[in-house]
């Protein structure tokens, strides 16, 4: 099957009159052309790199089940909230209040099943429908106000943590909940195969799956990446930016309020102080995984490759020997590289795109 792309027709009036998914061919027919033009193809280079460089140094340890379970329960965490992170960013959006709903999930979990001893699907019910309130919010202002996006996701990041803290220590008297599930909801979103995989990889691949569907197969998808590319020309295609935004923003929601409960029911505890390195951590593997920090480019494999990369540095250091001290310098390298080749696929697309017109 040939590789997609989205592309927006522009009538002479410079409104867009179709906005649709196109098949890419490569250079001359060849697949290797058209392979090197997809987004994810630098940050696929990149996670071979570093796969090979600490197989190497790791051995049999990191490449047996030790090492694969230990960088796959990384990525799957941080990859369920990088996801509809990368959507924002597509969208040309950011979110920086994920770092607060994992904690106020987690606890409002903790506490409604813990502290109040109610069912924990009333528990879970309850942090996943704070996650979508947030979102809500977050979306509402920043379609209600001129305000930029990442000054309004850290207002309420800054907010819920307050009232995270708040609440918490006013109901529970302590900044830390217990929980004891039972053990259907823990081998659902807690349990571990073999003892070492957790089972968040595969509502992680799942997730993954999801996601890639709603952006490179349904309509829905070719919006995200006009809202991205020209908001004004999507609105003037008839496109609900406004609605879309506000999806987008509760996805984002969702998933952060998805993590905080898997993490709550794995380690039956939820602490106000948890979550802030998720904020980072998925911008991180976002960037690392191809998509564009102006919007309008990515793709759902690309943002996998990503996480997979930033999972497999941060846990090969220990597997390797090294001072994890250098783990941060890695990542920061990492980070550069991966912005000057998404940079240079990117031109690499555009200039072949030049050619055939």
């Amino acid at each position: 099957m040939g590789a997609c792309r989205r592309e927006r027709r522009i009538d002479g009036g410079g409104t867009v009159s179709a906005i649709a998914p196109v098949r890419s061919r490569g250079v001359g027919g060849g697949g290797l052309g058209r392979l090197a033009r997809r987004p994810e193809t630098g940050s696929f280079l990149g996670l071979l790199v570093v796969f090979v460089f600490f197989a190497i140094l790791g051995g049999k340890v990191f490449v047996g089940a030790p090492g694969w379970s230990s960088w796959l329960n990384m990525a799957a965490d941080v990859g369920f909230i990088a996801l509809p992170v990368g959507l924002l960013m597509i969208a040309g959006y950011l979110d920086i209040s994920v770092g607060a709903v994992l904690p106020a999930s987690s606890l409002t979990v903790a506490i409604v099943a813990g502290h109040y001893h109610l069912p924990v699907a009333i528990g879970i019910a309850a942090g996943l429908a704070l996650g979508l309130l947030v979102g809500f919010v977050n979306g509402l202002l920043v379609t209600r106000t001129r305000i930029p996006s990442l000054i309004i996701t850290i207002g309420t990041m800054f907010g819920v943590m307050g009232l995270t803290l708040g609440l918490t220590i006013l109901i529970a008297g302590s900044t830390g909940v217990f929980i004891r599930p039972d053990a259907v909801t823990k081998s659902l979103f807690g349990g571990a195969l073999g003892g070492m995989f957790q089972v968040s990889i595969f509502w992680w691949l799942g997730f993954v799956a999801v996601v890639y569907y709603l952006l490179h197969v349904s309509p829905w998808g070719n919006w995200v990446y006009a809202l991205g590319g020209d908001p004004e020309s999507a609105r003037n295609a008839g496109i609900s930016t406004r609605r879309l935004t506000i999806q987008l923003y509760m996805l984002s929601g969702f998933a952060a309020a998805f993590v905080g409960v898997t993490q709550v029911i794995t380690f039956g505890s939820a602490q106000v102080a948890a979550g802030n390195s998720f904020i980072f951590n998925s911008i991180m593997c976002v960037v690392i995984g191809g998509v564009s920090l102006t919007g309008g480019a990515g793709s759902v494999i690309g943002i996998a490759f990503g996480t997979a990369t930033f999972a497999i540095v941060n846990q090969g250091i220990f597997f390797s020997g090294l001072d994890p001290n250098l783990g941060s310098v890695i990542i920061g390298a990492l980070l550069l590289a991966a912005v000057l080749s998404n940079d240079s696929f990117r031109a690499l697309a555009l200039s072949y795109a030049a050619k055939k017109k």
